[in-house]
């Protein structure tokens, strides 16, 4: 039997379960595993699994699952380790649907694996006649069986699009957590279910949470009914980062310019520096790249919403703090003046590089008449 293992997200990865269930699946047939998601990708390399679990591509979780249905594998596991019982369930529900729409025929069994090792954790067969298979997982994993039924009937009859807002439900939420949409923080719940509305693609409200103003300025239009959602820290483990040996080029130095947390930080893993701009990207790029050890110049303005529980930087970085509002204004003057309007910039190599960006950065702030301090790690 050929099996699929789409592996999503840091936490049944840290958990070790990642690696267990793959063991465990192999026990019925050959198996392949390759990650859905972009924050499982550091968790792969900090715990060296690049050779079990492929990272290779940037895909979203019912992307992976299609590229198995493409292969026509015998079966499709989709193993995760959600905030509860309810934001697994939720989230493999969407993933589900999503994937459906992608593909062109149903008949692999699509099978998740949600929370093992947790009294709440569960096991849900999306399609397909496969009872004896998830009835015997269930039995060796100690999960109970849940439904698509129960959990559309749960949490999803309450959804509903009107003709002039959509409004999208997000379960499974603690109060007092950053509300993400696709990687920009748009808000704080105070509540344990939020509902974020939007009107003309632009959102406008959160019920059961405080808008974040300049986060849904940058978020800009987003179809919500599609936007990836998230609440809480995107990796709550607290790990030993993996630092991967990088060679250097020994003529060029070479510097990248990200304004966005969701963009792919991965398509910088060969530069010398990246300049980020803003405080969540800042937080969540510098953490990353540490583990090519290529080290950041971040534009920020202490306008941070923690979404990760450490925040590694490589040595030589440097971080500009400005006044509240202006990482935007210097960000844009940067990449303008100093970028060419190119995201990357290809220097001859010396030893002052980085001191030569920094000084270049300084020039512009102070033709903005910005106030700032340094921080030099």
């Amino acid at each position: 039997m050929e099996i699929g293992v789409v592996v999503h997200g840091p936490n049944i990865i840290d958990s070790n379960w990642a690696l267990k269930l793959i063991n465990l699946l192999s026990g019925y047939g050959d198996v392949s595993a390759r990650l859905g998601g972009t924050m499982g990708r550091t968790a792969v390399i900090d715990g060296s699994l690049e050779d079990i679990i492929d990272i290779s591509k940037k895909l979203v979780p019912s992307d992976s699952l299609k590229l198995f249905n493409d292969a026509d594998v015998d079966v499709i596991f989709l193993i995760n380790y959600g905030k509860s019982d309810v934001t697994g369930q939720v989230f493999g529900y969407k993933v589900y649907n999503h994937y459906l729409s992608k593909i062109n025929k149903n008949n692999i069994p699509v099978i998740q694996i949600e929370r093992p090792g947790e009294s709440d954790g569960s096991i849900i067969s999306w399609n397909g006649n496969n009872k004896n298979l998830v009835d015997d997982l269930s039995q060796k994993l100690d999960l109970n069986i849940v439904t698509p039924e129960e959990i559309y009937d749960n949490h999803f009859k309450q959804d509903k699009i009107d003709d002039t807002k959509i409004q999208r439900i997000v379960h499974g939420v603690s109060p007092d957590e950053n509300i993400m949409v696709n990687s920009i923080v748009i808000g704080k719940s105070n509540s344990d279910k939020i509902t974020l509305i939007a009107k003309d693609g632009y959102i406008t409200e959160i019920i059961g949470g405080t808008i974040k103003e300049h986060g849904v300025e940058k978020l800009g239009r987003v179809d919500l009914a599609k936007a990836i959602v998230k609440t809480g820290l995107l990796r709550k483990s607290k790990v030993k980062p993996r630092v991967l040996k990088k060679n250097e080029s020994e003529d060029v130095f070479k510097i990248a310019f990200l304004d966005h947390a969701g963009e792919d930080v991965y398509q910088f893993k060969d530069a010398d520096l990246v300049v980020t701009v803003g405080d969540d990207t800042t937080l969540i790029a510098s953490d990353i790249l540490y583990r090519f050890n290529i080290p950041i110049v971040g534009i920020t303005d202490g306008d941070l919403d923690k979404v990760v529980e450490d925040g590694f930087k490589a040595k030589n970085s440097i971080i500009f703090e400005f006044e509240s509002g202006t990482d935007d204004v210097v960000g844009r003057k940067i990449f303008e003046l100093i970028f060419k309007k190119e995201k990357i910039l290809v220097k001859s190599r010396n030893s002052k590089n980085i001191d030569e960006i920094r000084d270049e950065i300084i020039k512009i702030t102070n033709l903005l008449n910005c106030k700032y301090n340094i921080i030099n790690i």
